[in-house]
């Protein structure tokens, strides 16, 4: 506990480095010097953002007012033009200026690959003046994201290879760090899997439901880490998750479960009175599907961006106060906040992980009739 502790401590203390850093005032391309309110908004959407570049903290010269970035360049891959482009993101010098590949020439935009001029300037569209043209949208670049995944699932790979070897090794004994997870494997397999699924059909989920669990729950705390890695809290991340549960929960679905939404009724009714309602439920039958996964997805990304940007506000708030009364009081809110944020990157987890279990046993369901009559056949 003392070492959570001393870790959320120093994450803090990180990122308020971080923003007093770069909260010097700059200058815009007006070479009008931004406020303090102004850089922080500007941290903030920067650190919501994904980028093509490992970029860890910044400094600012006061001097100069040049600006000095810490970290590593990523591969930028993509296909524009019939071509197939691909450098270090390094070239790009973060968004500062243009470089020429194959007969054509891109720059970073907001995060975004753009094809400008031999100058660097970008294209707008004639009708909406402040609309940048020429956008590369088939981008295949290695980003800070898609680093933070791969680490993460080397990472579980490893760990749970190494509970495997423990189980055998030890007569099904686990050891080491592995008696702190065996809980939590148990917990979803008892709990969640069985307790939504049922005995008889939990098995075929639980690699998924165990996979997706412990992917979310180590990005979110990759995310309260010095390295600010906001993964979880990228809508294409939580869509791509949503959209294999819609695709498990379909593809796995029984004959009884897709029953249910053509002929919610069942039998018994007129087929004429069962037309005219069902002209109501089947849309909403149907609408659901959809439903289930949009808010999977939005459940995720919403509250892991809510944190980040509730969590960073507080810590802008030490650069806005500026006193010994404003400042110590911000940072206490911000290291109260990062503390709640470990339970709520374990629970977004965890509900994750209970909603798709739920979405699978609908699709495992069995018709309760057929059940009855099994029963009282094997009663007689």
């Amino acid at each position: 506990m003392r070492k959570n502790t001393l870790v959320r401590v120093l994450s803090v203390l990180i990122l308020a480095v971080g923003f007093s850093a770069t909260a010097a005032p700059q200058k815009d391309d007006g070479d009008s010097p931004k406020d303090t309110k102004t850089e922080i908004k500007e941290y903030i959407a920067h650190h919501l953002q994904d980028s093509h570049d490992f970029n860890i903290m910044a400094s600012t010269d006061e001097e100069t007012g040049e600006v000095h970035h810490y970290g590593f360049p990523l591969p930028v891959i993509f296909w524009d033009d019939g071509k197939l482009h691909t450098f270090m993101s390094s070239k790009f010098h973060h968004g500062e200026t243009a470089v020429e590949s194959q007969g054509n020439h891109y720059k970073l935009y907001h995060s975004k690959i753009y094809r400008v001029d031999a100058d660097g300037n970008l294209n707008y569209d004639e009708a909406h003046g402040d609309h940048p043209t020429g956008r590369v949208h088939l981008d295949l670049s290695i980003t800070k994201s898609v680093v933070m995944m791969l680490v993460t699932g080397l990472l579980l790979i490893w760990l749970f290879r190494s509970l495997a070897k423990s189980y055998g090794k030890n007569g099904s004994i686990p050891k080491g760090i592995g008696r702190f997870f065996e809980p939590i494997v148990l917990y979803i397999r008892d709990d969640i899997a069985k307790a939504n699924i049922g005995e008889h059909k939990y098995k075929r989920y639980m690699p998924f439901l165990l996979t997706v669990f412990f992917f979310i729950w180590f990005l979110n705390m990759f995310g309260l880490t010095p390295l600010g890695v906001n993964v979880t809290g990228n809508i294409a991340v939580t869509a791509a998750l949503a959209i294999l549960v819609f695709l498990l929960t379909n593809f796995t679905g029984t004959k009884d479960y897709w029953k249910h939404i053509f002929d919610p009724l069942g039998d018994g009714m007129p087929w004429i009175g069962k037309a005219i309602i069902y002209i109501i439920l089947i849309p909403i039958e149907i609408l659901g599907l959809f439903i289930k996964p949009f808010a999977l997805m939005i459940r995720l990304y919403a509250n892991m961006t809510a944190g980040h940007v509730v969590l960073m506000s507080l810590i802008g708030l030490i650069f806005i106060f500026k006193s010994w009364v404003g400042g110590p009081l911000s940072f206490g809110l911000s290291f109260a906040i990062s503390l709640i944020e470990l339970f709520v990157a374990l629970l977004q987890a965890y509900i994750f992980t209970m909603l798709a279990a739920l979405y699978f046993g609908f699709a495992s369901e069995t018709h309760e009739h057929a059940e009855e009559h099994d029963g009282e056949v094997a009663h007689l």
